[in-house]
């Protein structure tokens, strides 16, 4: 069963996911996986397990050789059984889901449930810290096409996605997954070391901390012009009715300043 768990790994396929392939809770699917042969596992679900690897028998996992190709093919297969399954989970009803088509739809559900399965421990702050830190990607993607690209990269190096697929700008998705592998290939050479990189890192690090002040500066100046709006139109506070009023107010304070 050892075995089995690298395999799953490999392949990507969460106990999350796993568990809705055979219809079963992920705890279920925990003791499933703590048996010693896969030949206890109940016939129905053993059955579509080796479906998905596409084998006859537990004795062909051991001749199982995860590439791109394999992964590819299983993908494939999963998500042919998640088609009618998710058309009957995913509805209309659920507001989450309003206004998006089918495929995006399915996409979302495979999203919440990777992320659901990450956040399931609470004393886990590895994974709280990551998927905060994706939370700050998700919000950042609208600013760089480039995180764009370390996405498809990230995508292609798991065998997700096919190595001369290119869905964003063909020449500079092209360059920068070039550049990005050499880069990845210097890391985990072990030819560089916390010494020699050192004065890049304090370059990156002055670089952040210069864009954090220019923020604090900006929002300073931007709450300025707000208390002064709020002064001169003589309200209190911003609501519903002066909103658009008080930000006529603010654009034109700030565009006094752009004069002086």
């Amino acid at each position: 069963m050892e075995n089995l768990n690298d395999i799953l790994r490999e392949l990507g396929i969460s106990k999350v996911k796993l568990a809705k392939c055979l219809g079963v809770s992920r705890q279920m699917i925990y003791n499933y996986l703590e048996l010693d042969d896969l030949n206890k596992w109940p016939k129905d679900k053993k059955v579509i397990l080796l479906n998905i690897l596409g084998i006859k028998s537990a004795d062909e996992l051991k001749k199982i050789k995860v590439d791109t190709d394999y992964i590819m093919d299983v993908e494939t297969r999963i998500n042919s059984l998640f088609e009618n399954t998710n058309k009957s989970e995913v509805t209309d009803s659920n507001a989450i889901f309003n206004g998006l088509g089918e495929k995006q739809k399915e996409l979302l559900h495979n999203i919440v449930d990777e992320l659901k399965e990450r956040l399931d421990d609470d004393k886990d702050e590895m994974s709280y810290n990551s998927m905060m830190y994706l939370y700050h990607y998700l919000q950042t993607m609208k600013s760089s096409k480039e995180l764009n690209y370390i996405l498809a990269y990230v995508s292609k190096a798991a065998g997700f996605t096919k190595p001369n697929e290119f869905v964003y700008d063909d020449e500079e998705q092209f360059v920068f997954e070039s550049i990005q592998f050499s880069a990845m290939n210097l890391y985990n050479s072990g030819a560089t070391s916390k010494t020699k990189i050192a004065e890049t890192h304090k370059r990156f690090v002055n670089q952040i901390e210069q864009k954090m002040e220019e923020k604090m500066s900006r929002t300073l100046e931007l709450n300025s012009a707000k208390i002064q709006a709020l002064k001169e139109l003589g309200y209190t506070e911003i609501n519903e009715d002066n909103v658009a009023e008080i930000l006529e107010k603010i654009a034109e304070i700030q565009s006094r300043k752009v004069g002086e």
